[in-house]
């Protein structure tokens, strides 16, 4: 289930944060110098879910894109996302999770950004272990 990351009330933060969370995910997902299809639809498709405005998402991406490629520490993106709750810094990287393993497997420089994640948005070595095996275990079914 996704929980609702933004409030309305407070668009032009939550933009910026939408953004930022885009950028983690597109980071992830170039991360491995292969960015495909497959992750960008579930990028998309995240989104869609945290937002609930789909006309927008598409400019969100190039947006995303833009900042991510322009930038050379992942600490600038976290910078919001480590001040919401625990439940919602999961779906984050739960979802980060998803793009990685999107191709089967992850190699090491992605363990190593999920590994700075975790410290960066203070989540613990377990739980970020379960939220993997999670989906690794999605994707098999």
């Amino acid at each position: 289930m996704i929980i609702k990351f933004f409030n309305k009330e407070e668009q032009s933060n939550n933009d910026s944060d939408l953004i930022n969370v885009a950028c983690l995910m597109i980071h992830a997902a170039k991360i491995d110098e292969n960015y495909t299809v497959k992750e960008k639809t579930i990028i998309k498709n995240t989104l869609t879910k945290l937002d609930n405005n789909d006309d927008d998402i598409e400019k969100v991406i190039l947006e995303a894109e833009k900042k991510e490629s322009n930038s050379n520490h992942i600490q600038a993106f976290t910078k919001n996302i480590k001040a919401m709750d625990k439940e919602n810094k999961m779906e984050i990287i739960k979802n980060i999770w998803s793009i990685i393993l999107s191709d089967g497997n992850s190699d090491i420089y992605e363990e190593n950004l999920m590994r700075r994640l975790a410290g960066l948005l203070y989540l613990d070595a377990k739980t970020m272990g379960d939220i993997k095996l999670e989906i690794q275990n999605k994707q098999k079914q």
